[in-house]
């Protein structure tokens, strides 16, 4: 038995003026073969998982690339043919497919990257088997569901699940391979583009929506997915979804996507994040910080590199700053002209330079300067560090050249690239605790919670004028299928 086994991850966002050269599908580009088994290879990967059963099943694997992009602009083209259609090309010959790919993947030359790729495995592989796992801010299509047998997605966000959700996959795929099941697989698609920050799976109506797909795992359905879309791309249909896989009732598996689909439509406004203005956001965390005895985090949503941000505005440090804030902590900030003017200059050195501001977001009719501060560069380092934990443990970040640039009220981590602050390891690297700041200015929506969090006395959520920006407003979208909620009124009760 021969199993293709790939990984492929980009989540897109159409706004974002971060390129996807094929560069950016890994610290030194893609990997292939041999070299994709072995950065996969007891990690916690979906590709990690699938890779795992097929050795248990006694399979022969092929495992042509394993290539993930931090969230960015469309994919280049050159790069999606080449990445696709290597694992195209091993697809002829082998008795099973598993996929480990994100879901709302956009190329220049291809609005529909995953049912794209699906689409020509189908034909290229035509009886062969196909299971995917997808992120669980998939844009789920037609094209993905008709091309697939199997589809199952993360349950967690922040996300900490992938090697479960690909163990979960693969093995409904190997009991079809075996002929212990026949799979059945329907959807529902809702015309609902929901907030990023109201699909946390620890909360709210995506908590109950996710407990009602468990339950149902319990009882009729072999795997129940929600998808909760990534609504900062300009397709037709950036929503959310349910999949269902039945043991072999098509019948009973849209019953079932159906009826979860009109609870999470009933609960459409709690899909909403009304983002408040910036300068009350800053005021509250001032309030908070007059009698808190540990760091306020302002999370700055609108420029979230895992969202698609250039890690460069920076609208919240001024707005902090004007408001008198002090002992703020701030950072990974991108500015690799800055990092170069500043280790030029040395540590101790006392500099003015020009930050931020510099990555243009005229796609999104904004236009920003830099900001010039003069500071003392305290440190520079190579910016390397290890996460603990919980996501992505044990793995090596590297943020290129790095310094601390204090400004008196401030303190800045300056990087060389866009950086999730997954862990205290972003500040630590460059010689700052984050512990003994009174506010840690943090460009993240979501991940860096389970580190961060519980150092702090309280999470401020800062909506900045970004790219990532939870301010639909901001956004031109052209290609959006209409009516969607919330961008128009909606007069239907049950979802269409």
């Amino acid at each position: 038995m021969k199993i293709l086994i790939a990984r492929l991850n980009h989540e897109t966002n159409t706004f974002s003026p971060v390129p996807t050269p094929l560069a950016a599908f890994g610290a030194n580009g893609p990997a292939f073969g041999e070299r994709a088994y072995r950065d996969n290879k007891g990690m916690r990967t979906a590709m990690s998982a699938f890779i795992d059963l097929a050795e248990e099943a006694g399979a022969t694997l092929v495992t042509p690339v394993s290539a993930s992009a931090n969230p960015s602009g469309p994919v280049d083209e050159q790069a999606y043919i080449l990445l696709t259609q290597c694992i195209v090309d091993a697809a002829p010959g082998c008795d099973a497919i598993l996929l480990d790919l994100h879901g709302a993947m956009v190329a220049h030359n291809s609005v529909d990257g995953e049912g794209d790729l699906l689409a020509r495995l189908r034909a290229a592989a035509p009886g062969v088997p196909i299971g995917v796992a997808l992120d669980l801010h998939a844009n789920v299509t037609s094209a993905m569901v008709r091309n697939a047998d199997v589809i199952v997605g993360f349950k967690t966000y922040p996300h900490i699940d992938m090697y479960e959700t690909g163990a979960h996959a693969g093995r409904l795929l190997l009991d079809m391979l075996a002929g212990r099941s026949r799979p059945a697989m329907r959807w529902h698609q809702l015309p609902l583009m929901a907030h990023t920050l109201r699909s946390a799976s620890f909360t709210g109506a995506m908590q109950r929506a996710i407990e009602a797909a468990r339950e149902a795992e319990k009882s009729e359905s072999l795997a129940v997915s929600i998808l909760a879309g990534f609504s900062l791309s300009d397709i037709e249909a950036p929503c959310m979804s349910v999949i269902v896989v039945d043991a072999q009732s098509p019948e009973r598996a849209q019953a079932t996507a159906d009826r979860i689909a009109a609870q999470i439509w009933n609960e459409r406004e709690a899909f909403v994040y009304r983002s408040e203005p910036l300068v009350e956001s800053i005021a509250r965390a001032k309030r908070i910080a007059s009698d808190a005895t540990r760091p306020v985090l302002l999370l700055d949503h609108g420029d979230n590199c895992m969202s698609g941000g250039s890690c460069d505005t920076m609208d919240v440090l001024q707005e902090a700053l004007a408001q008198g804030l002090h002992g703020i902590g701030a950072g990974p900030l991108c500015d690799p002209e800055a990092v170069r003017e500043l280790i030029s200059a040395g540590e101790g050195a006392r500099v003015t330079v020009a930050l931020g501001n510099k990555v243009s977001l005229e796609g999104i009719g904004l236009k920003k300067t830099p900001v010039r501060f003069t500071g003392t560069v305290r440190c520079i380092s190579d910016g390397e560090y290890v996460i603990t934990g919980p996501t992505y443990t044990g793995q090596r970040c590297s943020m290129g050249r790095t310094v601390l640039f204090d400004i008196g009220a401030a303190r800045i981590v300056i990087t060389e690239r866009t950086q999730e602050p997954w862990d205290i390891g972003v500040f630590e690297c460059a010689g700052l605790d984050p512990r003994t700041e009174r506010f840690l200015l943090l460009k993240s929506r979501m991940y860096c919670r389970p580190v961060f969090e519980p150092l702090s006395a309280a999470l401020v959520e800062c909506d900045s004028p970004g790219v990532t920006s939870s301010d639909y407003s901001l956004f031109p979208f052209s290609k959006v299928r209409r009516p969607v909620f919330p961008l128009d009124p909606v007069s239907f009760t049950s979802p269409p």
